[in-house]
């Protein structure tokens, strides 16, 4: 019996099982934790999951909407009521083979994705003065479920069709794309730039919030879908598009990210010390510089400042936490209400002893006589009309200035897009961002190439990255039938 006529047939008796009022007076679920000051000294995941009596409990809180918001919420389309209330059932097995129908990596996207801003968001439950359904947790506990269980299953593939197509970027735009297009039964091969597999996955999400074995678990469920991985290949440099074309490939899908750094072009961020979230991080948690075994360097300063609000910012701060920093500081030019960064992200850096000095600015950074930054001169700020975003900007307090002693600064304020493969490609049109240019289709001015994730937007979330590849992958597949 197919899942979605399985949940058809038990909807009444789950829905007559507990009223909607009953269910809507049960208390959301909390995440259970690791100690703050007990992590703050190590890698280890910090949220533990659900266990199975709470995970059947927080299921029970599910209304199962005749049209349910939460799916227009998410940007893969997960059929997130039938994976709940197969989770209510205790099914879990099948909860974790919906999630698989459209969503390549749910194991991380129940760690890593905003729900609170995307499915969560739409919960029936908002609109009732009550916590929405913890779907990100329920979705972690069903694809965790399966993993430790033993019993990974595969999503249907359709027969061989012969057709190569060609993916850039093994991160989450990458890995969605060729999920999809091995579903529909295409030889997929990705090319990856680094030595390991997962693109920002691995390379920009630390342990203590994505586990790198949890990583390399989906990408050997989609290796056992037949996708092939080449690592060590630079789309552009090693690899040129026309070599791509002459291997006989008849579609490529552009995931290469967003990995150059932006800074803010002030005095003194060429001092030692001075560095982008994108280098301190790639160091250590791809290269493993927080780990004896490593030789790979990475400067373990006492005073640490991270200047910057967002999700990168928390993880490099808290990074450096764990390296040995006395003080970890978040340097923020705009107050806490208006940080990017995920509510659950900074909640932990403050449990972890992290300091946060929003409404400030850096405005010049000091060396010392061996050219190593020492302080760093801070403007201090208010909040003055709305910018386009509907955030208030932040304007300068005339002469208001405050001189901090550090010793590293973490500079993570947004990143660009990876500039090699645009410049490497005649035809293929480019914003002044530097971003591919496609149209609703994910198609660029070369027909036979797409792209999606962080090329396109410039910067995003993973999920919306992943949203771009299936959409990505469903487009191409049009475009090859019909060419």
């Amino acid at each position: 019996m197919e899942l979605t006529d399985r949940n058809a047939q038990w909807r009444d008796e789950l829905r007559y099982s507990m009223s909607n009022k009953e269910r809507t007076e049960i208390a959301r679920v909390k995440m259970n934790e690791l100690d703050g000051e007990y992590r703050s000294h190590n890698s280890e995941e910090v949220n533990q999951g659900l266990t199975k009596e709470q995970a059947l409990l927080e299921a029970k809180r599910c209304l199962d909407c005749p049209n349910p918001g939460c799916m227009t919420g998410c940007p893969v389309g997960i059929n997130i009521p039938s994976f709940i209330k197969n989770i209510e059932r205790g099914e879990f097995l099948n909860a974790a083979k919906v999630l698989k129908m459209t969503s390549a990596l749910p194991a991380v996207c129940g760690r890593v994705c905003p729900q609170e801003k995307q499915c969560e968001s739409q919960c029936i439950h908002l609109k009732m003065k009550k916590p929405a359904v913890a779907i990100g947790y329920l979705e972690r506990f069903a694809a965790d479920y399966e993993r430790e269980s033993g019993n990974i299953s595969l999503p249907e593939l359709a027969p061989k069709n012969g057709i190569k197509v060609a993916v850039v970027g093994s991160g989450p735009a990458g890995l969605s794309f060729a999920g999809d297009m091995a579903k529909k039964g295409y030889d997929v091969t990705v090319f990856e730039a680094l030595h390991e597999i997962g693109g920002v996955l691995k390379y920009g999400i630390p342990e203590f919030r994505l586990p790198n074995s949890i990583v390399d678990v989906e990408i050997n469920n989609l290796e056992k879908m037949g996708v092939k991985f080449m690592k060590d290949t630079i789309v552009g440099k090693t690899l040129s598009f026309d070599d791509i074309k002459a291997q006989g490939f008849k579609g490529m899908f552009v995931a290469s990210g967003a990995g150059l750094p932006n800074f803010m072009n002030i005095e003194g961020e060429n001092l030692i010390g001075v560095m982008s979230s994108n280098e301190y991080l790639t160091r250590v948690n791809l290269m493993g510089a927080a780990k004896d075994e490593f030789d790979t360097p990475v400067l373990k300063g006492k005073r640490v400042a991270v200047i910057g609000g967002g999700n990168t910012s928390m993880d490099s701060v808290r990074t450096a936490k764990r390296l040995g920093a006395d003080l970890a500081m978040i340097v923020y030019r705009r107050s806490e209400d208006e940080m990017p960064a995920r509510k659950e992200e900074v909640k932990h850096a403050k449990e972890e002893g992290v300091e946060f000095r929003t409404l400030h600015n850096p405005i010049k950074y000091i060396g010392d006589e061996k050219g190593r930054v020492k302080q760093m001169l801070l403007q201090k700020m208010e909040l003055g009309e709305p910018d386009e975003k509907g955030r208030r900007r932040p304007v300068a307090i005339p002469g208001a200035t405050e001189l901090v002693d550090v010793d590293t600064v973490i500079v993570s304020i947004g990143v660009s897009p990876n500039p090699l493969i645009p410049r490497s490609i005649d035809g293929l049109e480019v914003s002044q961002k530097g971003t591919i240019v496609v149209g609703d289709n994910m198609q660029s001015t070369i027909p036979m190439i797409f792209a999606g994730g962080d090329i396109v937007r410039g910067g995003a979330t993973v999920i919306l990255a992943m949203g771009d590849g299936r959409k990505a992958a469903a487009e191409m597949d049009s475009y090859l039938k019909n060419s």
